[in-house]
């Protein structure tokens, strides 16, 4: 767009542009506050809709779970962690690997030694009926 278009030439001299009294348009009255202002307030339905995860809470996880997620794995996850072997049960170090506690979702493909700091009665009692055992 040509300069000489534009409605700022119109208003060169004006002090206001056009928005009343001195002072109104300049700062961030326009806008609802600066940054994240008003998200509990004035612009709750902006932030429903545009942003719905943006205070990050869910209310049907504990408070600790985000910081546990990577630190448990279930027995399902066993099959995925190891490397087949000719015969006998594979060995996992789960410790070494980083992992608390062994969770008992899923089911075991194989027959696993696991070492492991903790771990669920039905986890140990999956491990023991596919023919291996918890080693903590």
């Amino acid at each position: 767009m040509p300069t000489r278009l534009r409605k700022v030439r119109r208003l060169r001299g004006s002090r206001t542009h056009g928005y009343g009294q001195v002072g109104q348009h300049r700062h961030s009255g326009k806008q609802g506050g600066h940054g994240n202002a008003g998200l509990h307030k004035h612009k709750w339905s902006w932030l429903v809709k545009f942003d719905p995860d943006h205070f990050g809470r869910d209310p049907f996880r504990p408070p600790r779970y985000y910081d546990k997620i990577d630190k448990w794995v279930n027995v399902g996850d066993l099959d995925g962690l190891s490397t087949p072997k000719s015969k006998g049960p594979v060995t996992l170090d789960l410790t070494a690997m980083g992992v608390e506690k062994l969770l008992g979702s899923g089911s075991v493909g194989g027959a696993y030694v696991v070492k492991v700091d903790s771990f669920t009665k039905r986890a140990q009692s999956k491990i023991e009926k596919a023919g291996g055992r918890i080693e903590s």
